[in-house]
């Protein structure tokens, strides 16, 4: 088998597709992370952005719409406003996007299984998952900054 595997790899296919993969994933997987890190970012903003446009419609649907359980209504309204108006520059940043995803999801989490049961809320928990997991990729400030200390500390 081992055999098999190092004549794929010798031949001129297996060298061509080798580096493909590697170029796939140094520069193609961190595009499509970057994109998925700029459609979640806008999701949550645009949201942010209707909760604000009108605090008393948003007061409202909190209180009598997504009925909030356990915390207040007013602290939901502003926890979840502030969350979705900051945490999309972070992650359009790439900067702690990992962390600012965190929140995110759990916001997903919370409106999937108090208020909208929607297929759209499980895809928006694996793009997040995936960005929690894999991290922003390389062009995102995160990737900079390791990258920097990695080379500072050698």
């Amino acid at each position: 088998m081992i055999q098999l595997i190092n004549k794929i790899q010798d031949s001129l296919v297996g060298r061509c597709y080798i580096a493909a993969i590697r170029f796939s994933d140094k520069y193609l997987f961190s595009l499509l992370v970057l994109f998925i890190r700029v459609w979640m970012a806008r999701i949550f903003w645009y949201s942010g952005l209707a909760k604000i446009s009108s605090w008393q419609t948003t007061i409202y649907l909190f209180q009598y719409e997504y009925k909030v359980p356990i915390i207040p209504v007013e602290v939901a309204a502003l926890l979840s406003t502030a969350t979705e108006l900051t945490m999309p520059f972070f992650l359009v940043l790439g900067f702690m996007t990992r962390l600012a995803a965190v929140p995110l999801i759990c916001m997903t989490a919370v409106i999937q299984f108090t208020y909208l049961d929607l297929v759209e809320h499980l895809y928006w928990a694996i793009l997040l998952a995936t960005i929690i997991f894999y991290g922003p990729g390389r062009y995102s400030i995160d990737y900079f900054i390791y990258y920097k200390v990695r080379v500072i500390k050698k």
